[in-house]
């Protein structure tokens, strides 16, 4: 029985190139697009779905990497493999893993061979991963929705939809500066940050809203129903400003950035793996800021903060 084919984005960056993985490997066959630099990268993720990606460099930087705003958007479905020329040390290299790379490998690694191999193995064990977490209705970490209950709260949310429509919006919150706390408090002090994140979130939305665990750094947040396109905006405006004040962690202050994604149905999709990625795809694009930073369809400026209808 032949495997069904792979779609594999090949992201050539810092002169470094993706080779070709061999089609007739028996970990094949694939289907890859390829691209230049990590902008590009975001772009290709927003459009379509990958069953991997895999990106190379000379000199990977694993810190720039974790900080790279498309990382959260790549880790959302597809598995990651990083192939460079240098040894990014075995500290950075757990933190890489942990953000949701799978595999960091050599440059050199062969592509007829073991590069297959290891991209079909990447991507089993993301399957199997996300199979293990679907037991689960909640992320342990935060006591959230994970992203499969997510998706299928979602869809259940659209199955009625079709029956009584209503506007309905999925946002993804993108966060900038878990990975610094966890360098410069330990591991335990960024949970408790994710943890924290979490509640403002929470205390910012009606009970009919959700708020969902979609990756180490990022949240989704399902507006359920709302009255105009704009509520969306302001509901994001007022969850922005409630991640603004530093978060008392470990005897510090600490801040963070955020970055948030709109989805609107019907406008941006009818599905919700369509709206999951738009709107990580927009959190990726956004400039995440302290009091500013949230990304729709078209940059909007609004200083308004949400209504108190949309926050009850």
């Amino acid at each position: 029985m032949t495997a069904d084919a792979l779609n594999l984005l090949l992201i050539d960056t810092d002169g470094a190139a993706v080779p070709e993985l061999a089609d007739k490997s028996p970990f094949g066959p694939f289907a890859s697009a390829r691209c230049s630099g990590l902008a590009e990268a975001s772009t290709q993720l927003a459009a379509r779905h990958f069953d991997a990606v895999v990106l190379a460099a000379r000199t990977v930087e694993a810190r720039k990497l974790l900080a790279w705003p498309g990382l959260s958007q790549a880790v959302t479905d597809p598995a990651v493999l990083v192939l460079t020329t240098d040894d990014p040390g075995a500290d950075l290299a757990v933190r890489l893993v942990r953000a949701g790379v799978q595999d960091v490998l050599p440059l050199a690694v062969d592509p007829v061979d073991a590069l297959p191999r290891a991209v079909r193995l990447a991507v089993e064990r993301k399957a199997q991963h996300q199979q293990t977490r679907k037991a689960y209705a909640t992320d342990l970490m935060t006591g959230l929705p994970n992203q499969s209950q997510l998706i299928e709260h979602v869809n259940q949310l659209l199955a009625l939809r079709e029956r009584e429509p209503a506007p309905m919006a999925l946002m993804a919150v993108r966060v900038e500066g878990l990975s610094s706390a966890e360098a410069r408090l330990g591991g335990e002090s960024a949970n408790v940050l994710r943890r924290k994140i979490a509640v403002r979130l929470r205390m910012g939305l009606r009970a009919s809203d959700v708020v969902a665990s979609v990756g180490p750094d990022a949240f989704a947040v399902l507006l359920s129903k709302f009255q105009e396109p704009q509520d969306a905006d302001r509901v994001a405006a007022k969850l922005r400003e409630a991640l603004h004040p530093p978060f008392p962690i470990a005897g510090s202050q600490v801040s963070v950035a955020v970055a948030i994604g709109i989805a609107q149905y019907p406008a941006d999709g009818k599905d919700a793996a369509t709206l999951l990625r738009r709107a990580v795809g927009l959190a990726a694009a956004g400039a995440a800021a302290g009091r500013d930073g949230f990304a729709n369809v078209a940059e909007r400026g609004s200083k308004r903060a949400a209504n108190d209808e949309q926050a009850d």
